[in-house]
């Protein structure tokens, strides 16, 4: 039996993580969904919420698993029987980040290998961060992430920010 983790922050889950985890699933007997818990971010969701809309998003498939975590991925995928960590590769600026934390994966516990799996062109320029920013300006988000997480962006942001222009200051 092949069990995978695929960590991250998922704040808020996009089409591009679906589509890597839709991927992976068919590679794998199990996919754990490995909610990260990152004392270097400050998440617009809670880990409560980022759990329940990954578990809505994720309940067609019988073999994906939502849990959460602090700590090294490659402990996590340890503690939990997992033998590959399945990362998303956007862009050729992803690589070498994403390889040294292969690397490093590898040295802590040779057990453990990664997957890499390329993003769908349609969702290369995806991210979470971009998301919450077109979400904050109050556009419309259904292109980017499932209804659940669009409504639930709505509800962090109700009201549109209209677009303001910045006067310049005559110098004296």
């Amino acid at each position: 039996m092949i069990k995978a983790v695929y960590p991250g922050s998922f704040d808020p889950v996009t089409f591009g993580h679906l589509d890597i985890i839709k991927r992976a699933a068919k590679v794998v007997d199990e996919l754990i969904i490995g909610v990260l818990v990152n004392k270097n971010k400050t998440p617009l969701f809670s880990m409560e919420e980022r759990l329940s809309l990954l578990k809505e998003v994720t309940k067609e498939f019988q073999n994906v698993k939502v849990m959460a975590f602090e700590g090294l991925t490659v402990e996590f995928a340890r503690q939990n029987g997992a033998k590959l960590i399945i990362r998303g590769l956007r862009a050729v600026t992803d690589f070498e980040y994403e390889m040294q934390l292969a690397q490093i994966n590898h040295s802590v516990e040779d057990e453990i290998d990664t997957m890499f799996f390329t993003t769908s062109l349609e969702y290369a320029f995806l991210s979470s961060t971009l998301v919450k920013e077109v979400a904050y300006y109050g556009s419309d988000t259904k292109k980017y992430v499932p209804e659940a997480v669009a409504e639930a962006l709505r509800r962090k942001f109700p009201v549109k920010k209209e677009c303001s222009y910045i006067e310049e200051k005559e110098e004296a």
